[in-house]
């Protein structure tokens, strides 16, 4: 691949609020990325997971059904545990949860704080896909 080249992923977004879920879609399509599924429920997110096997899981952190972010990607890492997954929230203290939990030890996560740059977005996945 030359420099002016640039992947494309497969990427799978779990967000409730419509507008952002739009947002993130519309964005990262418009960057060439394929985006698979979109979920918005708990139980919806192993069976989509497993269906599509994006290249990373944007995943905010507020869920509904007492779900959250944390909870998703445990549940994906359990099953897939090269996965990556970014975390989107305005929440600092998610950081330091993911940081110091040994769930998340060598693990493909990220934590994006909200507000967040689009342009950051599409950076984290590329960066969080391509760390070994």
């Amino acid at each position: 691949m030359t420099k002016k080249e640039k992947r494309h992923f497969n990427i799978m977004i779990i967000e409730d609020e419509q507008d952002i879920l739009l947002l993130y879609k519309d964005y990262l399509s418009s960057k060439g990325h394929k985006i698979v599924a979109t979920s918005t429920t708990a139980n919806e997110i192993i069976s989509e997971y497993d269906r599509i096997l994006p290249d990373v899981a944007i995943i905010d952190y507020k869920l509904p059904n007492n779900t959250n972010g944390i909870d998703a990607a445990i549940q994906i890492l359990d099953k897939y545990p090269t996965s990556s997954v970014l975390i989107v929230t305005a929440y600092e203290t998610v950081r330091k949860e993911i940081a110091n939990s040994p769930l998340f030890d060598n693990k493909r996560v990220e934590v994006l704080i909200k507000p967040l740059r689009l342009a950051q977005l599409e950076s984290s996945i590329i960066n969080i896909v391509n760390r070994k």
